[in-house]
């Protein structure tokens, strides 16, 4: 084999160690992401029992709705799957969300302080959790496409990535309005 038949070896090698090595940056982007998700739902984990605390003074009726946000934090923070975790996070905004609209109903609670407060920092926390998580489906899209376009395919599973971690999607219940007289 003469010189150009090395350097045209050299070349395929070395492009694909870089296709490889861009595969495993974007895989540990992904799980960067997923980290950053991770950290902004356990503060709205950490957030909800004193949001329910609040409530309980004023929702003796609704404790059917608090016990089910409670267990809903519960199944969501014990979730270690991604697609697993994502479906209960799911439930919790729409636990989440029927209960800020039953709170409507309470005037006292509504104008309480600390529920305010409560709930300005957990609106300040889904703010960050719908940013974290455009930022991990924007690694998880860069991840996909690095590792289905040719030869990304060949090196996926060399670099750890031959199964890529789901997108993030709201379930379908959460993308319908709330109807809050449902819960008056």
């Amino acid at each position: 084999m003469g010189v150009i038949g090395w350097i045209v070896v050299a070349v395929i090698i070395g492009g694909l160690y870089l296709w490889y090595a861009t595969i495993v940056t974007r895989r540990n982007r992904v799980g960067e992401a997923l980290a950053g998700v991770d950290v902004q739902l356990q503060q709205r984990h950490d957030l909800i029992p004193n949001l329910l605390t609040i409530a309980k003074r004023f929702m003796e009726h609704e404790r059917g709705l608090l016990d089910e946000i409670t267990a809903l934090r519960a199944r969501a923070a014990s979730a270690t799957d991604p697609a697993a975790k994502f479906a209960a996070e799911g439930q919790l905004d729409i636990g989440l969300g029927k209960l800020f609209a039953v709170a409507e109903a309470y005037p006292d609670l509504k104008s309480d302080g600390p529920m305010i407060e409560a709930q300005r920092g957990l609106s300040e926390v889904e703010t960050n959790i719908s940013a974290a998580r455009r930022f991990y489906n924007s690694a998880v899209g860069d991840l996909r496409n690095a590792t289905q376009i040719f030869p990304g395919t060949l090196l996926a599973g060399l670099a750890g990535a031959s199964t890529p971690p789901p997108f993030y999607e709201a379930p379908d219940a959460s993308r319908a309005a709330v109807d809050a007289s449902k819960y008056l």
